[in-house]
C-alpha cells in the first residue's frame, strides 16, 4: 500500500463537483448522524469542499491541496485519511488524472442519506447506536422525526386531479413541441441541476463466499431462488457488520425462511444481531477499524524475521483478540473493552498501535490493565503522532532504554516499576537481525501464555 505522499502532494490541483444539489438540511444530517462516525476532520473537509461550490452551482474553480491544508489547518496526511473515510462512507468519489503538467483530482460530493434511510439502514444506524448510546440515539430519532398527520373524520378530500383542471394538448401544440424538442432539452455539454436519492452503504457481495453458503443450504433443501439480489446484499452487509462466516450465516437463513420459502430480511437481521449480542455480552459492533488501516501498514512483504512476523500479526489482528491471547484466553472485562475503545477514539491510535500498547502494559504491570497507566502511554504516543506498529515498537524500546540508563546512572525517574518487568522479545534490538529462542521465564503461567502466542505465530506464518 502506497504512503500518502505517494498518492497526494501539496501542489496537486483539484476541482470540486456535486453529484446533486446539496440542501441546507444536509448540514444537520452530516453534523448529527455522520460526524459521530467519521470525526470532525472528515466533516470539516466535506464542508470546506462544499463551500467551494458557489450557490446553486455544480462545479468549483481549480485549487491546490496546499490551499486546502491552510484552510483546514491540518497536514496533508490528515486530509488524505479524511478523504478515504469520506469515500468509504459514501459521501465522496475521487477521480485522478496525471499528465505532463502534473496530477489533478476531481472530488465529487455525494449527498448524505436522508434521516429515514439512515435510521433504517441496518449498518450505519447500528454503528451510531453503539457510538452514542441509547439515550442520545433516541434523542436524535425524535429530532429527525415528527408527528404523523392524522386528518379528522369530518374532513373530506376535495383535491382535483390533473385531468379535471387541465385540458389535453391540441394537435397543433403537439406539433409545435415536436418541432422545438431540442430547445426543451439541456444545452450541449450542460446538465440540469437536480438531485438523486443517495444509495445506502452496500458491501460488495463478492466479499462473501456465497458458494460455500449455497453448499450448506442445498443440504437443508433451501431453494436457490430465495437468495434474491436484495437478500444477498443484506447477507453481505450482515457478514461484514457482525463478522459472520458462511457456515454461521446458514443457521440465520434457516431461521428466517417463511412458509413461502422466502427469506424474511427483518428476521435475518434480528437473528444476526441477537447472536452477536449474545456472543459479545449484549454489546453492538463499533465502527472502530478492526485491524490496522491499509494506509498505516508497513509490513507489506513476506516476513523474514521474528519481528517482521510480529508486525504483520499486529497489523492483521484486532486488539480484542490480542488482549485475549495475552491474557491466556480470558475474555476482557467490560471495563477493559471500554478502556480500549476510549484509547482508539480519544487518542486516535490505530488498532495495530493499540496492540503494541496492550502487550507493553500487560507485561509491565503483571497482567493488569489499569486506565491511568494505559492513558499515560497512549497520550504520549499520540503526541509523538505514532501511527504504525513499527513506530510503536521503537517508542517502547526507546522508553525502556531510557529507563535502564537512568537506573545505571542512579537518576530518579517518574515512572516507578510496579515489579521486575517481563519484557517482550522485540524489546531487544537484536531481534531485528535474526530469530532467537525466547528466554525462559520463572513464572510458569506467563511461559505457558508465551508458548500459546508463539504457536499462533507459527500457524499464522503457515
Amino acid at each position: 500500500m502506497a504512503q500518502h505522499w505517494q498518492e497526494l502532494i501539496p501542489i496537486d490541483r483539484y476541482l470540486v463537483t456535486s453529484n446533486g444539489l446539496l440542501h441546507e438540511y444536509d448540514r444537520k444530517v452530516l453534523t448529527f448522524l455522520y460526524q459521530p462516525l467519521i470525526g470532525s476532520t472528515c466533516l470539516s473537509l466535506y464542508m470546506t469542499l462544499w463551500a467551494e461550490l458557489e450557490e446553486n452551482r455544480l462545479w468549483s474553480e481549480s485549487s491546490t491541496h496546499h490551499l486546502l491544508m491552510n484552510l483546514l489547518s491540518v497536514n496533508l496526511k490528515d486530509i488524505y485519511e479524511a478523504r478515504l473515510n469520506l469515500e468509504g462512507i459514501g459521501l465522496l468519489k475521487t477521480y485522478v488524472k496525471s499528465d505532463e503538467s502534473g496530477r489533478s483530482f476531481i472530488y465529487e460530493l455525494h449527498p448524505p442519506l436522508n434521516p429515514e434511510q439512515f435510521f433504517l439502514d441496518g449498518m450505519l444506524n447500528i454503528y451510531l447506536y453503539r457510538k452514542i448510546g441509547k439515550n442520545h440515539f433516541s434523542r436524535l430519532k425524535r429530532f429527525f422525526s415528527d408527528k404523523q398527520k392524522s386528518l379528522e373524520e369530518d374532513y373530506v378530500e376535495v383535491t382535483r386531479a390533473f385531468q379535471d383542471v387541465f385540458a389535453s394538448a391540441t394537435p397543433g401544440s403537439l406539433q409545435y413541441m415536436q418541432e422545438h424538442s431540442e430547445e426543451l432539452e439541456a444545452e450541449p455539454a450542460q446538465e440540469f441541476i437536480g438531485r438523486q436519492d443517495q444509495k445506502p452503504i452496500q458491501i460488495d457481495t463478492s466479499a462473501f463466499d456465497f458458494e460455500m453458503l449455497m453448499a450448506g443450504l442445498n443440504e437443508s433443501l433451501v431453494p436457490q431462488k430465495s437468495l434474491t439480489k436484495k437478500v444477498k446484499e443484506v447477507i453481505s452487509n450482515l457478514a461484514f457488520l457482525y463478522g459472520i462466516s458462511p457456515i454461521e450465516m446458514k443457521n440465520f437463513i434457516l431461521g428466517a425462511i417463511n412458509e413461502k420459502d422466502e427469506i424474511d430480511i427483518e428476521d435475518l437481521r434480528k437473528g444476526a444481531r441477537d447472536w452477536y449480542q449474545f456472543e459479545n455480552y449484549d454489546q453492538l459492533p463499533s465502527l472502530i477499524n478492526r485491524t490496522q488501516p491499509a494506509v498505516h501498514l508497513v509490513q507489506l512483504t513476506e516476513p523474514k524475521t521474528q519481528e517482521e512476523t510480529l508486525i504483520r500479526y499486529y497489523e492483521t489482528t484486532p486488539p480484542i483478540v490480542i488482549f485475549k491471547e495475552l491474557s491466556g484466553g480470558v475474555e476482557p472485562s467490560v471495563s477493559n473493552l471500554k478502556i480500549l475503545e476510549e484509547v482508539m477514539i480519544k487518542y486516535k491510535l490505530p488498532p495495530g498501535v493499540v496492540n503494541v500498547l496492550i502487550e507493553v502494559v500487560l507485561r509491565k504491570t503483571d497482567m493488569k490493565f489499569t486506565k491511568g497507566f494505559v492513558e499515560s502511554i497512549a497520550s504520549h504516543w499520540a503526541r509523538l503522532k505514532i501511527k504504525t506498529v513499527k513506530e510503536a515498537m521503537e517508542a517502547a524500546r526507546k522508553e525502556e532504554r531510557s529507563f535502564k540508563d537512568s537506573k545505571k546512572t542512579g537518576k530518579s525517574t517518574k515512572q516507578k516499576p510496579i515489579r521486575t518487568e517481563v519484557l517482550p522479545d522485540w524489546f531487544d534490538d537484536k531481534g531485528k537481525e535474526s530469530v532467537k529462542e525466547p528466554a525462559k521465564e520463572n513464572n510458569t503461567e506467563l511461559e505457558a501464555r508465551k508458548r500459546a502466542i508463539e504457536e499462533k505465530l507459527k500457524a499464522f506464518r503457515k
